[in-house]
């Protein structure tokens, strides 16, 4: 209650700074010009939407609808108001099959506010697939999800060039920013949590399912520098930052290493607090789903060859969707760099979600590599 209170009382004092500002340029401005400018973004649909989004955050569904400081702010602003119809559309639409809510951390930037499921209720199982239109781009049976917010075409995905030849030497190089990642607690892998879904034990995170994905490259012929540094513990700001520094650290000892791997784990959450894990069912067996996310200058930040990292992560993805219909959800692409700008054989790697056991992710993990290890012989010179 003391949360709700305090999210609201801060959205309150925002949106109240915010009219003083919209007031203070309104006295020095041409108000014909000023009330025209405001009519002009009111028939902006999308963006009263976002700014109601924005003020509001996580809206109930179109059958609670807004009460108390809710509804109060948004009624001081005709242009917030404009949006409040659609918000509660778009915030009442349940997942689909084909559609499975996004990643609650966002960019990977922030930490998620990540809570136990309550007990009594189950972790909504999910198979992530792509679909026509939308923000899916498609190539054959690829299907790469747009999250840059920039207008993408299907063409992209024939961009870009495989630069990635593997000779002798380490070649291959696992690492995790969010290394303390963890699983749900719910087939007897019990550990003890540095935060909700996280433990700093090595045995029960994310870096077991980077040693198992290791022991299958290793199976294969190559050689694999798995990293177990915690780049996110004790503290989870600034955890891409030390993990370049790591990445960087290991590129300079082996300039032969070409494949940079940093597996994380997902993390997905309803509009109502469910959580959901992302399954496939493979030989009889139910694993967790992988799902690779590239990053693109799309944020700002330079990052000249991120289509060559696309185009490496694709030729994985082929060969995968070939191999196992539904093992590997649909690849993202997102604005943030998340490192890859450090070698164009660079993809980071979600192995399931936080609602997955840790069996699942193994299962899963083990099988993505196999399958990559196999594509990745054909690079070997």
């Amino acid at each position: 209650m003391e949360n709700r209170v305090g999210r609201a009382l801060r959205r309150g004092v925002a949106l109240g700074l915010a009219l003083t500002a919209a007031w203070a340029v309104s006295l020095t401005a041409d108000p014909g010009g000023v009330h025209r400018g405001l009519a002009a973004l009111g028939e902006q649909p999308s963006l009263a939407v976002s700014l109601a989004a924005h003020q509001l955050g996580e809206l109930p569904g179109t059958e609670r609808g807004l009460t108390g400081w809710g509804r109060l702010l948004l009624r001081c602003s005709p242009l917030l108001a404009a949006g409040e119809g659609p918000v509660l559309a778009l915030h009442s639409e349940k997942p689909s099959p084909d559609k499975a809510p996004d990643s609650s951390e966002g960019d990977d930037l922030e930490e998620p506010d990540l809570r136990p499921v309550p007990e009594g209720e189950d972790i909504v199982e999910m198979t992530g697939r792509g679909k026509e239109g939308s923000q899916y781009l498609r190539d054959g049976g690829v299907y790469v999800y747009n999250r840059t917010g920039r207008e993408l075409y299907s063409s992209l995905l024939g961009e870009g060039t495989v630069d990635v030849s593997l000779g002798e030497g380490p070649q291959i190089l696992i690492v995790h920013t969010h290394g303390s990642e963890a699983y749900s607690m719910t087939d007897g892998d019990v550990y003890e949590e540095s935060d909700p879904y996280r433990t700093t034990d090595c045995a029960h995170n994310v870096v077991r399912v980077g040693e198992e994905m290791a022991t299958v490259f290793r199976a294969y012929g190559f050689q694999v520098v798995h990293d177990t540094t915690l780049c996110d513990y004790p503290s989870y700001n600034g955890a891409y930052d030390r993990s370049k520094a790591v990445v960087e650290q290991w590129l300079e000892k082996y300039p032969t290493i070409q494949v940079v791997f940093d597996v994380h784990r997902d993390a997905l959450v309803g509009s109502e607090g469910e959580v959901y894990k992302m399954v496939s069912s493979e030989a009889g067996q139910k694993v967790a789903q992988v799902m690779m996310v590239l990053g693109t200058d799309a944020g700002g930040a330079d990052h000249p060859r991120w289509k060559d990292n696309m185009a490496f992560a694709l030729s994985l993805q082929r060969n995968l969707v070939k191999g196992y219909a539904n093992l590997v959800r649909p690849t993202v692409l997102r604005k943030s760099r998340y490192n890859q700008q450090l070698s164009p054989g660079s993809v980071l790697v979600e192995v399931g979600g936080h609602g997955n056991s840790l069996t699942e992710a193994i299962a899963g993990g083990r099988l993505w590599a196999d399958n990559v290890a196999r594509t990745l012989l054909e690079l070997k010179t």
